[in-house]
């Protein structure tokens, strides 16, 4: 191999939606002949993508940064924290450069300037789907960048503006692309997936020489063609999701919602500046369900927001024992420097946070321990991720990669990862599911 061709080490931090802006910017400097070093040692800079949302991701992107400098010495900072330039720049004055998320262009740039691109770039062509950081059977794909909300408790638009959506056409030839390089499961992200297409009301695109609406309902309908698992994340219950419930039903696209209530009580919604409304959103459970009954849902909560009352908690409590949900995230409210709600009156003491997620989880590992129980003698279909001499690991329909549940195997390591097999499910715990081959 060539010793004179520029590399660029690569550290990618942060959400889903960061690692499809690693992706991008490791495909455009692959597409210009730079090779990916996997040293700090070998590479001649690094490119580190970081995240800045909760005060933990800033603490742990200020040390990886801090480690490049002091492993490689050349280093470019892009991501959210990178938004936040003037922290970077204190705390590492030394850095190359610094920009913010979804800023390919300026990597590039930047990355010229210190390390001036190879003379022939066509050394090593790009595959058509990109360069990837997930395994080769699942991909992300970001249909829109940035968020009209403005929830007291986040950052996102500060760092990564108001809501752009892609042109539908870009997104279903990347969708393509990947379905055609193996992809088995397509998992849709954006701020603000239900969103998809409002910031250029809804125009119609193309695809295939057919008319496509920028809209989630059209899209999701059409990436369902493709043969392939495809996952929605990040959907705000707005009206129109009741749309894609009949999709699911018909096994168009996976069955798995993840929406991001946040809470039950309407007062702190109201003070989280959150749309919904609890008592509408068991209703529309319900209805979910009678239309679509295998239905995974999955969501996230504060507790410990600025203000929660016991009372208030306990009606989260009471909630998520009505809705029943499969899969829950909960997190103590954590203060994110520039967000509005820390300055809303009453914090809640840490003990007493700590106390209530514990609650919340006991009784949320109760419902999932319950629903993976009755799961136990059915047939599922499911997805390899990985294969060893013990077995094989996948996921169902129910199971999103690295955040939810998986399913074990037995006598599986004859399989390969990506393969979609049959299995009936002979044992359940909290979280995960056992399967024999059918």
């Amino acid at each position: 191999m060539n010793n004179s061709i520029p590399k660029v080490g690569f550290v990618s931090l942060g959400c889903p939606k960061a690692t499809v802006d690693s992706e991008h910017i490791l495909t455009r400097l692959r597409a210009e002949g730079y090779l990916i070093s996997s040293s700090y040692q070998d590479a001649d800079l690094v490119v580190v993508n970081t995240c800045g949302f909760i005060d933990s991701a800033v603490e742990e992107s200020l040390d990886a940064i801090g480690e490049a400098l002091a492993e490689n010495g050349r280093v470019i900072v892009t991501g959210c924290l990178g938004a936040k330039g003037d922290v970077v720049r204190q705390a590492h004055p030394r850095v190359l450069a610094v920009t913010g998320p979804h800023a390919a262009d300026e990597v590039m740039e930047v990355v010229h300037q210190h390390l001036p691109k190879p003379h022939d770039p066509y050394t090593d062509l790009v595959p058509p789907q990109g360069i990837r950081l997930t395994p080769k059977h699942y991909a992300y794909l970001k249909i829109s960048e940035g968020c009209n909300h403005r929830c007291t408790f986040c950052i996102i638009p500060s760092l990564r503006g108001d809501l752009v959506s892609r042109p539908v056409g870009d997104v279903m030839q990347e969708a393509q692309n990947l379905v055609n390089a193996g992809v088995q499961e397509l998992l849709v992200i954006s701020q603000d997936t239900s969103a998809y297409g409002v910031d250029v009301k809804y125009r119609t695109g193309f695809w295939g020489g057919k008319p496509l609406r920028t809209r989630m309902t059209e899209l999701v309908a059409a990436l369902g063609e493709l043969g392939v698992w495809v996952r929605l994340h990040y959907v705000y219950p707005y009206p129109h999701v009741d749309e894609v419930i009949p999709l699911m039903a018909q096994g168009k696209i996976l069955p798995y919602l993840d929406i991001p209530f946040q809470h039950a009580n309407q007062r702190i919604l109201k003070l989280m500046k959150r749309p919904g409304n609890s008592d509408n959103v068991l209703a529309r459970i319900k209805q979910w369900r009678e239309i679509c009954p295998e239905l995974v849902l999955r969501s996230t909560f504060i507790v410990g927001f600025p203000g929660e009352t016991e009372e208030e908690f306990e009606e989260l409590l009471d909630f998520l024992e009505e809705a029943q949900l499969d899969r829950v995230g909960a997190f103590a409210y954590s203060p994110v420097d520039g967000a509005v709600a820390n300055d809303l009156p009453d914090h809640v003491p840490p003990e007493v946070q700590q106390e209530r997620l514990a609650r919340l989880m006991w009784l949320q590992e109760e419902i999932s321990e319950e629903k993976l129980r009755l799961k136990i003698g059915k047939t599922m279909t499911v997805l390899v991720d990985t294969v060893d001499e013990n077995g094989a690991i996948a996921r169902s329909y129910a199971d999103a990669p690295e955040i939810d549940g998986q399913v074990y195997i037995n006598g599986g390591s004859h399989l390969k990862v990506g393969d979609k097999v049959k299995v009936v499910i002979t044992d359940s715990d909290t979280h995960d599911l056992w399967g024999e081959l059918v």
